[in-house]
């Protein structure tokens, strides 16, 4: 799929556009990078000129320490814009990294920003995606402060599942999710130990199958009370989506 039809899908599941909006959207230049796992795609303290689309793949947002930990902040999904608040924020404030083979689209600022003053609907939408990732980042605060292990671990589950379904990318209730154990527990503040043994409790109590990449969900509204896990904070158009 070209990555202006992967942009507009995501646009549309969160908002309403119409059709002289998704002719502007399909013109907008965009040039498509491929990546490999763990590639830098901005820097904390970059200027960047350009917001990206994820057109295929996995990306995270990290934060790193004094001593460099890394805390991964979020996860985005095909369609995402995850630095598009680079439009209005000069200084990138964290590190935006592949965790899978990626596929990205790069959109200059100053085109995005013209469609923004001559479009007020798209600029609308690109601002409810924002307010999405600001939601994402409140519910992941909640998730790593107040939530034990095997709920922490569970609750991200269900989100990259229902994110995953939303676009398209679940097959026969499986997902592919080739996230490895330290970066799982870098989103949710364990240990690899920690997470291994989670992940071994889950599939004990009939909730997930794994296999290599491969998560298979045995039990999806049991996955869902295991995680404490609402998808309200996902503002999806389609409240329906299940796996």
């Amino acid at each position: 799929m070209a990555p202006s039809e992967v942009l507009i899908r995501k646009l549309q599941r969160i908002s309403s556009l119409r059709e002289p909006d998704l002719a502007v959207l399909r013109g907008i230049p965009i040039h498509e990078k491929e990546f490999q796992a763990n590639q830098d795609l901005v820097l904390e303290g970059d200027r960047p000129s350009h917001s990206f689309v994820l057109v295929d793949g996995l990306v995270g947002s990290t934060k790193y320490t004094g001593d460099g930990k890394r805390q991964i902040t979020s996860f985005f999904v095909t369609g995402d814009i995850p630095d598009l608040h680079g439009l209005h924020l000069p200084v990138m404030d964290c590190t935006f990294s592949t965790l899978t083979p990626s596929r990205v689209g790069f959109m200059r600022h100053d085109s995005l920003r013209a469609i923004c003053d001559q479009h007020p609907r798209i600029a609308a939408a690109f601002w409810r995606s924002t307010l999405i990732d600001a939601a994402i980042y409140r519910e992941w605060v909640t998730n790593v402060g107040r939530r034990d292990a095997f709920t922490r671990i569970a609750h991200i589950l269900c989100e990259l599942i229902y994110r995953l379904r939303a676009v398209g990318r679940i097959d026969d209730h499986i997902a592919d999710i080739p996230i490895t154990q330290a970066a799982l527990g870098d989103a949710v503040g364990l240990s690899t130990v920690h997470v291994n043994r989670t992940l071994q409790e889950l599939r004990h109590k009939g909730l997930i199958e794994t296999s290599g990449a491969q998560t298979r969900v045995q039990n999806w509204p049991n996955l869902v009370r295991a995680g404490d896990f609402n998808p309200t904070y996902l503002h999806n158009r389609d409240p329906e989506v299940v796996v």
